[in-house]
């Protein structure tokens, strides 16, 4: 039996989300995150997998500061706060002891959008995944949205 997503990120448990589509392996968090659903993003030097993808340019390490330049070749930057802004797009970096452990994308509604591993994408609350698993949302990037 497959153990509720509450159960893992207890933070759920004290807010509103919802599964917003089902279990995949196509892609992760950092994917997802990015806007790719046919790869599995992460710095993997020693992976010899079509479907792991790191962007070019990025360190082939597990640092905040290879994550932010992964999405740094997407036209994100850090900014100062989660809230939501009218013409930006947001995605927030989480981490345990600096290093990255999930990423977040801001919806136009002001909710978060997460794949969780291997399982669903959920949206929820930004601060509801904090815990064991994830650490903390340490750093949130922007970009100008797409058509502005």
């Amino acid at each position: 039996m497959v153990e509720p997503i509450e159960a893992i990120l207890p933070g759920l448990q004290k807010t509103t989300f919802r599964v917003t589509s089902p279990a995949t392996r196509d892609y992760n968090c950092i994917a997802w995150a990015a806007g790719d659903t046919t790869h599995w993003w992460w710095p993997d030097v020693d992976c010899d997998n079509d479907a792991i993808y790191w962007p070019p340019g990025a360190a082939l390490e597990e640092s905040l500061d290879a994550v932010v330049a992964a999405f740094a070749t997407l036209g994100y930057a850090p900014c100062s706060g989660e809230e939501l802004e009218p013409g930006f797009e947001k995605v927030a970096l989480f981490a345990k002891e600096s290093i990255p452990t999930h990423a977040a994308r801001q919806l136009p509604s002001g909710r978060w959008t997460s794949k969780l591993g291997l399982r669903e994408d959920i949206e929820h609350d930004l601060h509801a995944l904090g815990g064991d698993v994830y650490g903390t949302a340490v750093l949130i990037l922007k970009r100008s949205a797409a058509g502005q």
